[in-house]
């Protein structure tokens, strides 16, 4: 067997600038890097020179992050997007939705699917507990109502573990609507579904290497296609404790991967 690609999810290193993340891929194990944008921050100067940092550095972009859909009116923010990740060369954009009017998340999104075609990148619609998608069927419905080949289905292993998803769940997705995924592991106890910072301290504080957590991994890598990207999503506090400096903190996370990986 192949093997597994694998990214590292901007996720891993909140701290971290635009520039260390590609930093940081380079100087670790894995085979893309990812990119978090902040609207506040961004610019277009940005986009040039992060696109030229990844082309000197040999790092092609898994991701960009994240398109984040709103109650309201269209934030134009969205199709901006759209064209950063295609401007940087990353092959999906993820995005998540607070819109509880699942007709407008809908409307929405297939508004960014609408921008991304003929781009290369791919609209990656996340479902979770701390979303207004909160399930694995919820995310499937939505995709079901929008046309495009740009269209995809995220599926990030805790927020499906937390959300009840099961191994069937994911042998029933579609293989077209499949781009990449986040693995990681996490303690098996759930958080308080009805709590939500509670769910956001799970989702970006307690999460584990593969394989030393109690999530099903194994079911969920063997229901997905064997050269599916992998975007490791550790979001970890003890991580960035055990490893402030960046680039340190990417290969170790690159290599417990592949040791997990490796050893299936």
């Amino acid at each position: 067997m192949p093997k597994r690609q694998i990214s590292l999810a901007a996720g891993i290193l909140p701290e971290a600038t635009p520039a260390q993340l590609i930093e940081a891929a380079a100087a670790s194990d894995f085979d893309f890097g990812g990119m978090w944008a902040e609207r506040e921050t961004w610019t277009p100067a940005t986009t040039r020179a992060i696109r030229k940092q990844a082309r000197d550095a040999g790092v092609e972009l898994l991701d960009l992050e994240v398109a984040w859909i709103m109650p309201g009116p269209v934030d134009p923010w969205l199709a901006e997007l759209v064209g950063m990740a295609a401007e940087l060369g990353a092959r999906n954009l993820l995005c998540v939705s607070s819109d509880p009017d699942m007709s407008a998340t809908t409307a929405k999104f297939q508004a960014m699917v609408d921008a991304a075609k003929g781009t290369g990148v791919r609209i990656n619609l996340e479902f979770g507990p701390f979303t207004e998608v909160k399930t694995i069927h919820a995310a499937r419905a939505i995709l079901e109502s929008v046309e495009g080949e740009a269209k995809a289905l995220l599926v990030d292993t805790l927020h499906w573990a937390r959300s009840g998803g099961t191994a069937e769940d994911l042998a029933a997705i579609p293989r077209e609507w499949l781009s990449y995924c986040q693995p990681c592991d996490a303690p098996a106890d759930a958080p308080d579904l009805s709590n939500f910072d509670a769910i956001i301290d799970d989702a970006i504080n307690r999460r584990m290497p593969l394989g030393q957590g109690g999530l099903p991994l194994a079911s969920m890598i063997d229901a997905l296609p064997d050269d599916l990207p992998l975007a490791i999503e550790e979001r970890s506090a003890a991580l960035r404790e055990a490893f402030p400096d960046l680039n340190e903190r990417a290969r170790e996370v690159a290599r417990t991967s592949r040791l997990w990986l490796d050893s299936r």
